[in-house]
């Protein structure tokens, strides 16, 4: 059965799809020949496995021939030098070790840094270790640590051109895995609509499997078809040509769905599965046993904990030192709002932060001011009557467009997001966290979002998580609500970095 505490995010639901008894027969999307020649082979087949390791052991090969200054240097390396020639072979054994080649849904470059760093300088410190025993000191300092540096460039420039030619190739449709999901219920038709949508996790869904399916108004609608029940397993499989199993909730019972399990395994086929407890499962879970009994530990992030104190401090730091360095940013865009259209410099309005509390959230004025009138309220018009149909989140531009022209730019740049480290050095938000979000959109999300109100625990960020994916503006708001309460649920200090990095990134792309 399906987990009555998830389910569909929003009340509203999303275009219906034509239906079809599971008993008759459906052709098969024409998404799963396209995956098909050299480039699905190289990028998501078995070649894959093998590219990764073969580019950093050639790249590692480029960096100590550069090392030891050439061709030549190799050719006619020195007994001093040798342990040098140990440095390819090391990298690759500590990135295997490390986990770097096992294959991830979706890789995220940031990721990789810390390991990747750590691995290449420990394998550094072992060529010198060697050096020592066998010579009596580090083999030609100044080469080894060109050797170091050219390794970190080389091989950090080929998992970069990697990555981003397996997420090009995905967004593209031109590599991926054809998936099949077992429970064609609100869970499994939120992943088969999940996984359409962001083609850069390379599962492309081809069909669902399911004893007695929910109805498609239940579950907001289908995109793929029902191809038969679980006893059509081997046959859909040989079939379709899938690669990839994931195990939503269904009407079969547990000890089958082992065994199809078991079967899929057999069968060559990768399984996912989607846990019961998910919306309670965290990056801190724990595992254990009792005899042969394995149980899951979970631990809940403590909004009221140490770290959290230690990332309000930093907050506090750093929008002190911001605002410092970007004071002349700030004059120039105070000026130019000021010079280009009448009205206030800065824009506030009132939003709902940690525990429910308002407060005021600043921003520069991007808009022209009605004339004779200070508010949208005043016009007898509220933020609800923007509500857009379907699973689209409030934001952007509401209504008659206002903006003006350095208004445009300020948002497209998100400068005029810049005075909220006013709002952090008040302790009213964070740097990052989940957005803040007027009271009338919080008093009616939280009547029909399931865990909206789980933002408000922490406080309300500048950027977020959802942010830094592209869920800004006018955009899903169920997935939002999901991003957000991934970041709470999985909080710590590294993520936050993580994020303030991406927001650097996101900055390059239009904020509307």
């Amino acid at each position: 059965m399906d987990n009555p505490h998830i389910a569909q995010q929003t009340s509203t639901t999303l275009p219906l799809s034509s239906g079809r008894s599971h008993d008759a027969p459906w052709p098969i999307p024409a998404r799963d020949g396209n995956f098909r020649g050299r480039l699905q082979w190289a990028l998501e087949g078995p070649g894959w496995s093998m590219l990764r390791p073969a580019t950093d052991f050639l790249l590692m090969c480029v960096a100590v021939t550069l090392a030891l200054g050439g061709v030549n240097g190799v050719l006619h390396v020195s007994s001093a030098r040798a342990p040098l020639l140990a440095m390819p072979p090391l990298v690759t054994l500590l990135f295997y070790l490390r986990g770097l080649y096992r294959t991830r849904l979706r890789a995220m470059l940031l990721d990789g840094v810390v390991p990747t760093v750590s691995a290449v300088s420990v394998a550094a410190m072992a060529v010198a270790m060697i050096g020592i025993f066998t010579d009596g000191h580090v083999p030609d300092q100044a080469g080894w640590l060109r050797m170091w540096l050219l390794s970190l460039l080389g091989v950090g420039i080929g998992r970069l051109a990697l990555t981003f030619a397996q997420r090009w190739a995905r967004a593209r449709r031109l590599v991926g895995k054809p998936v099949l999901i077992l429970g064609a219920g609100m869970i499994g038709a939120q992943v088969a609509r999940r996984l359409d949508s962001h083609p850069e996790y390379g599962l492309a869904p081809v069909g669902f499997l399911d004893d007695e399916p929910r109805s498609l108004a239940e579950v907001g609608g289908r995109d793929v078809p029902i191809l038969g029940t679980a006893e059509d397993l081997d046959a859909t499989v040989r079939r379709t040509g899938v690669r990839h199993l994931i195990v939503a909730f269904s009407s079969i019972a547990d000890a089958r769905v082992s065994r199809l399990i078991q079967q899929c395994q057999e069968l060559g086929v990768e399984v996912s599965v989607v846990p019961r407890m998910f919306d309670s499962i965290n990056s801190r879970v724990g595992y254990d046993t009792v005899g042969g009994l394995p149980l899951l530990s979970f631990s809940a992030v403590d909004p009221n904990g140490m770290q959290f104190a230690i990332k309000h401090a930093l907050d506090t730091v750093l929008a002190l030192v911001l605002l410092i360095l970007l004071a002349p940013v700030l004059l120039l865009a105070a000026l130019a709002v000021r010079l280009t259209s009448p009205g206030p410099v800065f824009f506030h309005q009132r939003r709902v932060g940690r525990d429910g509390k308002l407060f005021d959230l600043y921003k520069f004025r991007s808009m022209r001011v009605p004339q004779g009138q200070v508010a949208l309220e005043s016009q007898g018009i509220t933020a609800v009557d923007f509500l857009l149909a379907g699973d689209t989140a409030p934001g952007g531009v509401e209504g008659v467009d206002r903006r003006t022209s350095i208004g445009r730019f300020l948002r497209s740049t998100s400068v005029d997001e810049l005075p909220q480290l006013f709002n952090v050095l008040r302790g009213e938000m964070s740097l990052v966290g989940p957005r803040p979000e007027r009271p009338e959109f919080v008093e009616l999300f939280q009547q029909d979002i399931v865990r909206y109100g789980d933002r408000h625990r922490v406080k309300s960020g500048i950027t977020g998580w959802a942010q830094v994916h592209g869920l800004r503006g006018q955009t899903s708001l169920a997935e939002r609500v999901e991003w957000d309460n991934y970041y709470i649920a999985n909080w710590s200090l590294g993520l936050d970095l993580k994020i303030l990095a991406m927001t650097v990134a996101a900055l390059f792309h239009n904020a509307e």
